[in-house]
């Protein structure tokens, strides 16, 4: 059985790309999903199409952090992060919220394992380039895939937690949304989903906002220079955009409160807002 890791990303093991996707989703927007949405995610596990996902869980970390006297500050959308608050983050990410997801998914009847980006050196990272700006927040260099597909390859959906870890075992705050897209792209899946509890990227362009249906790279580049997409969507577009530079060929954002969300958007239905390469007209 060929690893993702010995060549050109494969899919997971067993699972074509077509029949395995990459979720992000918050930790509180998670809690805060309907059953449904759960239902929805375990008849696609049924059905043989395997779900990845990783979790955030920003305002948990936030929460706690003010009950212990810790300072939040967020520079350009990310969390800036001392040891003091990496203890803290882990705790929240790799603890609580992670367990939170495995048991509301067993609990609906499905089957999941809950990980940590340091366990078997499965997210590995690097300082950013900002670091003396936001501390230890990581910058992902592997992804150890072959953990993914051996817990998919058992029948249980790898729930992670995006904390990374250095080559000298220093740990990282990695932004979710940048966790996620690397997954993505070392899986090497078609598809990645950001579950969300906004209705997509917003344009309030002639006065009214709505939702984009489809954006290119550049025109997500355009609307960050313009100030229509800041703060902590930036990362989250960025994150998209490396998974389109890589293996991945669309981002979907959806809102997750969107009946049978995740089986319209595999099934091709337009909803949200498609991240893609560039449209068809400028190829």
């Amino acid at each position: 059985m060929k690893s993702v890791l010995q060549g050109e990303p494969q899919g997971i093991s067993g699972v074509s790309q077509t029949q395995s996707f990459v979720m992000k989703c918050g930790g509180s927007t998670l809690n805060e999903l309907p059953d449904s949405f759960f239902d929805d995610l375990i008849e696609l596990q049924t059905r043989g199409i395997q779900p990845v996902i990783v979790h955030g869980g920003g305002p948990a970390i936030s929460d706690n952090l003010a009950k212990l006297g810790i300072e939040t500050k967020f520079v350009g959308g990310l969390r800036y992060t001392s040891e003091e608050v990496l203890d803290v983050v882990e705790m929240v990410l790799s603890g609580t919220i992670n367990k939170q997801i495995v048991r509301r998914i067993q609990t609906s009847g499905g089957q999941a394992i809950g990980l940590s980006g340091v366990d078997g050196f499965l997210i590995q990272a690097k300082p950013v380039a900002a670091s003396s700006e936001v501390g230890l927040v990581g910058d992902v260099t592997d992804v150890k895939a072959s953990i993914i597909e051996g817990v998919a390859k058992l029948g249980y959906m790898p729930v992670i937690a995006p904390v990374g870890v250095g080559a000298d075992g220093q740990r990282y705050n990695i932004n979710a949304d940048t966790a996620a897209g690397a997954v993505a792209s070392k899986l090497g899946v078609q598809q990645m989903i950001v579950v969300t509890d906004v209705p997509g990227i917003m344009s309030s362009a002639g006065g009214e906002k709505k939702v984009l249906p489809t954006v290119t790279v550049q025109q997500i580049e355009d609307m960050i220079l313009t100030g229509e997409i800041y703060g902590g969507m930036i990362p989250k577009v960025r994150a998209a955009v490396a998974c389109i530079h890589g293996q991945v060929k669309e981002v979907v954002i959806v809102n997750g409160s969107e009946p049978k969300v995740l089986s319209r958007v595999l099934a091709g239905e337009q909803i949200g807002t498609k991240i893609v390469r560039m449209q068809r007209s400028e190829r």
